[in-house]
């Protein structure tokens, strides 16, 4: 199976079968799949990445944000 670059989320959410490919990551980490998290965040583009960090601060619960900005970097 060929790995998957530079993705936008609208072509995630295509791939993936989901309505927001962002709230899916978040579960994904939240739901303590951790290394599917870092290969998903992978795949997005550099513009992607940079709108799921805006998600994370709007939409998801402060008390994972470290954690989640941790496995970003």
């Amino acid at each position: 199976m060929t790995k998957r670059h530079s993705k936008t989320a609208a072509q995630q959410c295509r791939y993936y079968g989901v309505d927001n490919f962002f709230e899916y990551l978040a579960e994904v980490y939240i739901n303590g799949n951790f290394s599917a998290f870092r290969e998903l965040y992978k795949e997005l583009c550099s513009d992607a990445r940079k709108d799921f960090i805006d998600f994370l601060l709007s939409e998801v619960e402060p008390i994972y944000w470290r954690e989640i900005l941790k496995e970003t970097i």
